[in-house]
């Protein structure tokens, strides 16, 4: 069957893509429906200038690339047209020209691994930043607990939206996430304001928030992201929040939660708060260099 590439073209490539990530799901992938959208509206739309490729069979997506410039690509083949992901690296390399390029793959994509070693680019060592890749069966979940005169709840939509935003911000300063930008990723499929989660503190501002997109093909929840306005950090509320919002989850008929924090040695806290929760490690991204 013929397969034709094209450019990215807006909301409905953009649910094209996920529709790929949903059918080849796996715990050997990196990419899940909601951190497409969560990277694709995270920012402004004038912020951005990420070039996107998509290569269509039938009717359908059956590969992806998406250049985060000056130097990164996520990707994603259907492993049912394996000889595409040659097409994607030479497309992010003539992107790239003579720049420094990086791409992740996870230690079980050893089709990525094998292709980049063949077209130049180095493996970083151990040390270098990664990302840990987590999961969580959802049968036995603990229940949150927050102080006296705290409140854990879900977002109520855009009544929330200016402080949902300034929690967000707080927890991530610098950030680039605006009443804009959040507005588009809640108007994003498949984005749930039942999945929203935020702690409300006694004078009304929220001061943890976690966002869990669901996956109801494949039963499986990505938390993305998840932070607290350093004021309030110490005081157990990312754990709460993240457990009322595994515990909706559930309840949406998720049968796992996965999460994806930094696992290398500059950020061990992340780690730290998603074991204590139940959360145990299934793999790891490795960074690939081309100078």
């Amino acid at each position: 069957m013929t397969v034709s590439m094209r450019k990215y073209g807006g909301a409905d490539d953009l649910r094209a893509m996920q529709e790929l990530a949903q059918r080849v799901w796996s715990t050997s992938g990196p990419h899940h429906v909601g951190d497409l959208a969560w990277g694709r509206f995270m920012f402004p739309a004038a912020q951005v200038d990420w070039p996107i490729a998509l290569w269509e069979s039938g009717g359908r997506v059956v590969a992806w690339a998406w250049a985060q410039l000056p130097d990164d690509l996520r990707l994603q083949v259907d492993p049912e047209h394996p000889g595409l992901l040659e097409e994607v690296l030479d497309w992010f390399d003539g992107l790239a020209g003579s720049r420094t390029r990086e791409i992740n793959p996870l230690d079980a994509q050893g089709d990525v691994r094998k292709a980049l070693l063949r077209r130049g680019y180095e493996a970083l060592d151990d040390e270098a930043p990664f990302f840990a890749y987590h999961e969580h069966e959802l049968d036995d979940l603990q229940k949150p607990v927050v102080p006296q005169g705290f409140t854990v709840r879900a977002v109520r939509g855009s009544e929330d939206l200016d402080r949902r935003v300034a929690v967000h911000r707080a927890a991530w300063n610098p950030s680039r996430v605006t009443p804009e930008s959040y507005s588009s990723i809640m108007a994003a499929w498949p984005y749930r304001t039942d999945l929203d989660w935020v702690v409300e503190a006694p004078d009304g501002r929220f001061a943890a928030n976690c966002l869990v997109w669901y996956d109801d093909v494949n039963r499986v929840g990505l938390i993305e992201p998840v932070g607290t306005d350093p004021e309030f950090r110490r005081l157990g509320l990312a754990r709460a929040v993240c457990l009322a919002a595994l515990h909706a989850l559930a309840e949406a008929g998720g049968e796992r939660a996965v999460v994806c924090p930094r696992g290398d040695a500059a950020y061990p806290i992340p780690q730290v708060l998603y074991r204590s929760i139940g959360f145990r490690p299934y793999g790891r991204s490795r960074t690939y260099r081309k100078a």
